[in-house]
C-alpha cells in the first residue's frame, strides 16, 4: 500500500485534489482509501464516500493539538487502510499549523497552497511545505500568468527539492502529472519505528492541560514570553 500525507491550510483544495488523484488511479483500477483528520467536526469523509464511493473514515482531536493526535494515530490509520485493501491511502491533515509538520520520512508527502495567499505566504510556512515532495497549487486560474510564475519561485527559494504542480480544484486540470508522481512513490513497509521529518513543537504548558485563565500567576510548564526591549528596539 502507497501512503500519502496531504497537508496544507484550510481551503487550500487539499480535499479537491484528493479526489481528483483518486479518479485518476481509479480509471487505473487502482483501489484507494482516505483518513480525515481534523479537529471539532469535519464532512470530508462523507464527501469521499460519496462522491468516489471509497472506504472513508475521519478522526477529531478534540481538544488536543491534531498533529500530535495524527502522528498518535498514524499506525492505526494505515492498518484500517490494509485492512480494505487499498492500493493507496491518502491522510489528509487539518491543516491549522505550519509550525508542525505531519510528513513522515519514506512516506510521500504533498503539501497544497492556493495562489491567494499572498506573494510571501512560501516564506511564511513551516516543515510542512519548506519538507513536502510535492507542492501542489490550487486557484492559479484567479492571478495572471506572471503571479503564478513568481509564486511558484518563492516555493522553490524555500524547498528548492520538492515539485511544484499546478492543479485546478474545479476542474481537476494538472491532475494527471500528479497521477504520473505517484508511479514513482514508494510503499509503505512498516509503520512501526518510522520517523517524522521534523520534531513536534515542544508545548506542555498549563493551557494545554485545560487551563482558561489569563495571567502571569495561572501559567506553568512551556512557557515564553515576549522580549519587550528587543521588539522596542
Amino acid at each position: 500500500m502507497k501512503t500519502v500525507t496531504v497537508a496544507g491550510a484550510p481551503s487550500a483544495g487539499k480535499t479537491a485534489v484528493i479526489l481528483h488523484l483518486i479518479r485518476q488511479l481509479d480509471k487505473e483500477g487502482k483501489r484507494s482509501a482516505a483518513v480525515k483528520f481534523d479537529t471539532l467536526g469535519t464532512t470530508d469523509d462523507r464527501i469521499y464516500r460519496d462522491k468516489l464511493g471509497i472506504p472513508a473514515i475521519q478522526g477529531l482531536s478534540d481538544y488536543l493539538c491534531p498533529d500530535h493526535y495524527f502522528v498518535s494515530n498514524f499506525e492505526e490509520a494505515c492498518n484500517w487502510g490494509r485492512s480494505h485493501k487499498a492500493d493507496f491511502l491518502f491522510i489528509e491533515t487539518a491543516g491549522l499549523c505550519y509550525r508542525c509538520a505531519p510528513h513522515i520520512r519514506g512516506v510521500p508527502a504533498v503539501t497544497v497552497i492556493d495562489n491567494l495567499g499572498g506573494m510571501e505566504a512560501p516564506r511564511k510556512m513551516g516543515p510542512a511545505l519548506t519538507l513536502a515532495d510535492v507542492v501542489v497549487v490550487t486557484k492559479s486560474d484567479l492571478v495572471s500568468q506572471a503571479e503564478k510564475e513568481v509564486f511558484a519561485h518563492r516555493i522553490s527559494q524555500v524547498n528548492p527539492a520538492a515539485r511544484v504542480l499546478h492543479v485546478n480544484g474545479l476542474t481537476g486540470t494538472g491532475s494527471l502529472p500528479l497521477r504520473r508522481l505517484t508511479d514513482t512513490w514508494d510503499h509503505l513497509i512498516d509503520t512501526e519505528g518510522a520517523s517524522l521529518r521534523y520534531s513536534m513543537p515542544a508545548s506542555i504548558c498549563s493551557y494545554c492541560t485545560g487551563e482558561t485563565r489569563i495571567g502571569k500567576r495561572f501559567q506553568s510548564g512551556n512557557v515564553e514570553k515576549l522580549l519587550l526591549e528587543e521588539c522596542a528596539a
